[in-house]
């Protein structure tokens, strides 16, 4: 329940832009269109995992570094339509040192060296029962509309790419691990997704028309997050991201 609660301060503040910021400034610094979010106040002693601007290879880059922490870096969208999403990140260390092993699938290694993440303003009425009056619950205690649906594309430090699943803490947030403990440590990846794709792959179940679904029956996008946690684990672990794009579909 904590991982849902924290989404809490991912609510946009107001209506955002239709394209992603850059993450750094021309000068080098973090960009302020990006605000750090972390767990809600109870948690207020949870270390913050840390974002700043840095270089790698004499490539500017935004830095990420968990040291048994938990946060991210938002963006707020306006309910824009599902696009395609590309960025660069390389992982110089896995998560490590911790008292808990990294795994994705259980709470207890619930951690992830690096991961983006997409917020959708999917339906309630779609929503199983059980589960919508579950997230509801957590909506009335948070006094936040949390979001229904989040899509985490994940660097994973315990198996190897290509896992899918549901959070082990809410099934409103589903993951695809992208690289994993296979990919070497050290060097720049590019990504380049369908978010539309993605999210039916991932929430078919909760789609009128499953993998059928017309773009234009998807719920629309209010948020993107980078983030980077080892709380579960107590592990630390150094990433990076950049060049952060946004746009139309297609290849």
């Amino acid at each position: 329940m904590h991982r849902l609660l924290a989404l809490c301060a991912l609510i946009p503040l107001a209506a955002g832009a239709q394209t992603l910021p850059p993450l750094l400034q021309a000068e080098g610094a973090l960009n302020p269109d990006w605000r750090f979010v972390g767990f809600p106040k109870k948690k207020a002693d949870l270390p913050a995992t840390q974002f700043d601007a840095g270089k790698a290879d004499e490539q500017s880059a935004l830095r990420v570094l968990t040291a048994s922490s938990y946060g991210g870096l938002v963006h707020d969208m306006d309910n824009v339509p599902p696009a395609r999403l590309r960025w660069r990140w390389r992982l110089d260390q896995p998560l490590s040192g911790g008292k808990t092993a990294p795994d994705l699938t259980t709470k207890a290694g619930d951690d992830a060296a690096l991961k983006v993440c997409v917020m959708f303003n999917h339906p309630l009425e779609r929503v199983p029962f059980v589960e919508r009056t579950l997230l509801r619950l957590a909506r009335s205690v948070s006094g936040e509309p949390l979001p229904a649906a989040t899509l985490c594309y994940v660097w994973d430090s315990g198996h190897v790419a290509g896992l899918q699943g549901a959070n082990p803490y809410s099934r409103r947030m589903r993951y695809i691990s992208l690289r994993g403990s296979e990919t070497p440590t050290g060097q720049w990846v590019a990504e380049n997704r369908d978010l539309a794709q993605d999210f039916v792959a991932l929430f078919a179940d909760e789609l009128p028309q499953g993998a059928q679904t017309p773009p234009a029956e998807l719920p629309k996008v209010n948020t993107v997050l980078i983030g980077a946690d080892g709380d579960n684990t107590a592990s630390n672990s150094l990433g990076w991201v950049s060049d952060l794009h946004w746009g139309a579909t297609g290849p």
